[in-house]
């Protein structure tokens, strides 16, 4: 699901007020690592996170390697932090309600 210009906006917006959910350290992207990236994208949908300076991964590396392994998109990668959106399965939160074109 590739998202549009006006939809990339409107996540970017959102995840300005976002603290950090998901850290990357220095042990890169482990299994574990990934399924509590997994479990944190689930119930929040968007996610903010960010590489630690242990890390051998730059924020744009970290955020294409765990977007395709979580099937997520990125929404943006700035400085050490970048933020990854994928819509939640869960009935049970309040979902993003992405603009049309």
């Amino acid at each position: 699901m590739a998202l549009t210009k006006k939809q990339i906006k409107q996540l970017r917006a959102l995840s300005n007020s976002l603290k950090p959910l998901f850290y990357v350290g220095k042990n890169d992207l482990t299994e574990a690592a990934i399924k509590q990236a997994d479990e944190t994208i689930e119930a929040h949908e968007l996610i903010k996170c960010a590489v630690q300076d242990g890390s051998g991964l730059t924020a744009k590396e970290a955020a294409a390697e765990l977007a395709d392994q979580l099937g997520a998109e990125v929404v943006q990668s700035i400085g050490n932090r970048f933020v990854l959106y994928r819509a939640s399965q869960r009935k049970d939160i309040e979902h993003i309600k992405l603009v049309r074109e």
